[in-house]
């Protein structure tokens, strides 16, 4: 498969681009600084742009087979539109070049799976540390919801940069509302990439966790 990975150059997202290049795929990498993505490959493309940047996005989103978005930042401390009015381009670009399957990842705790994070996460994290930035997640899922596209929303659990498992939970209930509950980088984008072929939750918010 052409895969595009949005918010490739950290986290999940560089995971995301190793494993997909390692399982056979034509990997591009959506990137606003070229110069600080280290990996290289010959089935490897670097697209330079902002996903603010509407026309970046769709140069870069002509042509896939699906895109995988990872999206993040770290404009905690603000109101920002960042993850919702980035993937709305994201969106934008590929119902207008005919483009079908998104898998974005969001986070456990937001929409309908608020709670299941467990409680230090629900009473403090989130309501006196992130609190835009979870609300622009919510919003970001919406942008995702009201699509014409073949979407899957991927809800992880605390994010680690633990070793690919390969065993994880998953479903739309996973997740626990007094524990802590977490999961790898590397297993988060193992999903993500299952997500992209035949799958049971399209047009599914979906749990992974440990």
């Amino acid at each position: 498969m052409k895969l595009l990975v949005v918010g490739a150059n950290a986290g999940t997202g560089r995971e995301i681009v190793k494993q997909a290049l390692e399982g056979g795929h034509d990997v591009t990498a959506f990137v606003r600084n070229p110069a600080k993505f280290a990996l290289s490959h010959e089935r490897l493309a670097i697209a330079r742009g902002d996903v603010m940047d509407a026309a970046s996005v769709e140069s870069a989103v002509r042509g896939q087979d699906a895109v995988l978005c990872a999206l993040g930042h770290k404009r905690w401390l603000g109101p920002s539109k960042i993850l919702s009015e980035g993937t709305r381009n994201i969106v934008h670009a590929m119902e207008t070049h005919g483009v079908k399957r998104l898998v974005v990842e969001t986070a456990l705790g937001v929409g309908d799976s608020v709670g299941r994070l467990g409680l230090y996460y629900t009473l403090f994290t989130i309501p006196f540390i992130l609190p835009f930035y979870w609300h622009d997640k919510g919003r970001q899922e919406r942008v995702v919801r009201e699509s014409s596209l073949e979407w899957v929303i991927v809800r992880p659990g605390q994010l680690t940069n633990g070793r690919k498992r390969g065993i994880y939970r998953h479903g739309p209930r996973a997740g626990n509302f007094v524990w802590s509950v977490s999961i790898s980088r590397a297993d988060v984008a193992d999903f993500m990439l299952n997500q992209a072929r035949e799958t049971p939750y399209l047009r599914t918010a979906v749990v992974v966790c440990y």
